[in-house]
């Protein structure tokens, strides 16, 4: 299976790190014009200097996804310098440096500050590709939820596996909406993988016994990689996807 991106533009949100710097460098990497997104400058220009060290391009655009005004901006700027979107990646997410509380101790704030960055800002960014994507009659929407959202979360956060739960459901909402048009839409739901900051904390905070554990409940007794993660997304994202649409496919070593 030959895939291949030449000619596409892809934006890939949560780019700064873990797997949605692995899904930028994929996309370019296979011939794609890669707009990478994410609060966090330095990280994102790590990326670039990444895809440069491998002999391709990766812009980077400062964004917070979870505000609707700025996603528009960054999104429609987008279209304007190259005249078509055709990926969006909805990497940008995670707990927002918040662990595990009884129910009764998470704060109003608390609570929807993970739903903004997880969930809200899926529908953002979906919402304002979307026109662009009807007109061509052609897009490949990819989000990136979690087994929290098939499941239930390994860190106790309850405001995580509803709103990664919500992203499913709006994936598959979304898939029927846009299907007319030509767009499909996905989502890839990862297992535990030792990506990024959190990952590594949490990954520390099961101790030698509980990292075993961890590992022997997974069928293929090893973790995975960012790498892992990316190779589903390119999938979706790919021509040979054209007739998959709305599913979920968890990339997590087997449960």
């Amino acid at each position: 299976m030959d895939i291949r991106f030449e000619g596409r533009t892809a934006i890939v949100t949560g780019a700064a790190h873990g797997f949605g710097r692995a899904i930028a460098l994929g996309f370019a990497n296979l011939g794609a014009r890669v707009v990478a997104c994410d609060v966090l400058k330095a990280e994102l220009d790590e990326t670039a200097r990444l895809g440069a060290a491998q002999q391709t391009r990766i812009e980077t655009r400062v964004l917070d996804v979870s505000d609707r005004r700025a996603v528009q901006t960054t999104i429609g700027e987008t279209f304007d310098r190259h005249g078509r979107i055709d990926i969006l990646v909805n990497d940008a997410g995670g707990v927002m440096g918040q662990v595990g509380r009884p129910l009764d101790e998470v704060s109003e704030a608390d609570w929807r500050a993970i739903f903004a960055v997880n969930l809200d800002g899926a529908f953002y960014c979906s919402q304002a590709v979307a026109p662009a994507m009807k007109a061509a009659r052609y897009g490949r929407i990819v989000n990136i939820s979690s087994g929290a959202g098939l499941g239930i979360s390994l860190t106790g956060i309850q405001a995580y596996a509803s709103a990664k739960a919500g992203q499913i459901g709006l994936t598959r909402q979304l898939a029927h909406e846009l299907g007319p048009f030509g767009i499909t839409v996905n989502n890839v739901a990862p297992g535990f993988v030792r990506s990024n900051p959190t990952t590594e904390k949490q990954w520390e905070s099961y101790g030698e016994a509980g990292q075993r554990r961890l590992i022997e409940n997974i069928a293929l007794r090893r973790l995975g990689s960012p790498e892992d993660i990316a190779n589903g997304v390119m999938f979706f994202a790919s021509e040979q996807a054209g007739w998959i649409t709305g599913q979920t496919l968890a990339i997590d070593g087997g449960k």
